[in-house]
């Protein structure tokens, strides 16, 4: 087990299976030392725990916890092209799409919940640059979704 699952098990979490594409897409590529994630819903086990905007039928606190379940299943995509999330020099940038009723402006705090779980898990690997950005509608009527960059280690 590698020290960054052994710390996902400190915490009481577990990678999940990489969850299939919707369309036309892998989830991660690899291109030089850099590991691109395509975007990352809150699946659970396949599933959609909620759905809805955040700011009516999504509280944004539970976004948040569902912006964490995105970052855990960016990170099985990571492993899926590398093997190990130990090559993991530095997470270079997190991209949040937060699906927001129209009076909503939280999204920075939503997305927090990705970056809190990185930061959790890698420590200082984990900090990163950001972008949080409202939406009218993400796929599957999803609240949140994210994308990671990652460089790795020689």
């Amino acid at each position: 087990m590698s020290a960054v699952e052994a710390r996902l098990a400190e915490l009481g979490l577990k990678l999940p299976e990489v969850a299939t594409p919707l369309a036309s897409y892998v989830p991660a590529v690899v291109s030089g030392s850099y590991v691109y994630t395509a975007g990352q819903l809150p699946l659970v086990d396949g599933q959609l725990p909620v759905t809805g905007k955040v700011g009516s039928e999504v509280s944004p606190e539970r976004a948040k916890e569902l912006a964490a379940t995105c970052a855990l299943n960016a990170l099985a995509a990571v492993k899926s092209v590398v093997g190990d999330l130990d090559r993991i020099r530095r997470v270079v940038k997190v991209v949040g799409f937060v699906a927001s009723a129209p009076h909503f402006t939280g999204q920075p705090a939503v997305i927090n919940g990705a970056s809190e779980l990185l930061g959790e898990v890698l420590g200082e690997k984990g900090v990163h640059a950001r972008s949080a950005v409202g939406v009218a509608v993400l796929p599957i009527d999803a609240p949140v979704e994210v994308e990671i960059q990652v460089e790795l280690a020689d």
